[in-house]
């Protein structure tokens, strides 16, 4: 196929130069080079005989022919055999994957088959070997040996199972009977002695903190005696003595009395629920010291604080000059005698005193002197 393929291209190459040479576009040579461009573009080619031939780089060549029938023929027969290269490439890309995939199947395959005939070849061991321990007794003995064995593999399976089935709920009762393992916290460990800052004022505050935060201790219900005991006293002292020297100074500063507030607070035996929370976090030292006293205070100081203030609220109220009930006085819009009266002295000393009436039925108002 190679050496026809290139014997027709000479003669498209000898009958392209020797139109070229003529420089006529009509004439017989241009005739005969088309001729045998169409009896090359009919002969069947394949990618591998192009490659090795190497006619497509001298077919460029013709398409830069002068003559125009020549150049556009050349130029189709070049397009037809790049349509050829791209579709066998193609097909044997396809080719190749499913070449691999065919591939991996078998190799699959051939891994079953394998373990498939280990283990038969396993079995029939067996069976072989308990076939010769069998020939070697005797008929009658074969018989009861065959049927003892037999009663003993149905008692083991039978046993196993029923163990199986016994272990199971001994195992779920171990599990729901199991405790819940405790929280592990991963934090820093806990502090041993007071961290000093070389000042006795802020020293004795932080003192102060951490003894009355290590009250905590104590208080704790067990729900939460685990998470309260993995917290560190000392260690969350210094961290509100800190913030507070941050933000509010020295303690016998101006802002001595927001000292006293807060420590008074922390270290007051009928609030246990401000010390947990500072020592678990909840309550952190920057919203500590923008805390007021009512916020900061105990359930049972903030329900006396309610009662006192709801007490004045309704004095307040009740509140102002006693009145006086008569019928001495008869209201002019509704006529009955049904009034409260007040005197005070509106006027100078030596005038008599006003009289401020209201009428009970009616809500009606009037004084006079």
């Amino acid at each position: 196929m190679e050496t026809e393929l290139l014997e027709l291209f000479e003669s498209v190459k000898r009958a392209a130069d020797a139109a070229a040479d003529g420089a006529s576009s009509n004439g017989p040579e241009v005739d005969r080079c088309i001729d045998a461009l169409k009896t090359l573009k009919k002969f069947p080619v394949s990618y591998d005989a192009l490659l090795s031939a190497q006619v497509g780089k001298r077919l460029r060549q013709i398409t830069k022919h002068p003559v125009g029938k020549i150049q556009s023929a050349a130029s189709d027969l070049l397009e037809m055999w790049k349509k050829i290269v791209i579709e066998e490439t193609t097909r044997d890309k396809k080719n190749s994957s499913l070449d691999t995939k065919s591939s991996t199947k078998t190799e699959t395959g051939k891994t079953e088959a394998v373990k498939v005939q280990r283990i038969d070849r396993t079995s029939s061991i067996k069976v072989e070997v308990s076939a010769k321990q069998l020939s070697t007794i005797n008929k009658g003995d074969s018989a009861n040996y065959s049927r003892s064995e037999s009663v003993k593999i149905e008692k083991k399976v039978t046993d196993m199972s029923a163990a199986m089935v016994e272990k199971k709920p001994k195992e779920e009762k171990q599990v729901s009977g199991m405790k819940k393992p405790s929280q592990t916290h991963n934090g820093p460990p806990k502090l041993s002695a007071m961290i000093k800052c070389n000042d006795a004022v802020r020293d004795k505050v932080r003192e102060l903190l951490a003894e009355a935060l290590s009250k905590v201790y104590d208080e704790a219900d067990d729900d939460i005696r685990d998470e309260v005991n993995a917290c560190d006293a000392i260690r969350v002292a210094v961290q509100v003595e800190s913030v507070m020297f941050e933000k509010l100074g020295r303690s016998n500063g101006t802002q001595k009395f927001k000292y006293r507030s807060i420590m008074f607070n922390v270290k007051d035996p009928n609030n246990p629920d401000l010390r947990r929370k500072v020592l678990l976090g909840q309550v952190k030292p920057e919203r500590l010291c923008n805390m007021t006293a009512e916020e900061m205070a105990s359930e049972q100081r903030k329900l006396q604080n309610n009662q006192i203030k709801e007490k004045a609220l309704f004095d307040c109220e009740r509140g102002g000059p006693p009145k006086a009930t008569t019928d001495q006085f008869k209201c002019g819009r509704c006529g009955q005698r049904k009034c409260t009266y007040y005197q005070l002295q509106t006027r100078s000393a030596d005038e008599p005193m006003t009289t401020f009436v209201t009428c009970v039925n009616c809500n009606n108002h009037w004084k006079f002197c």
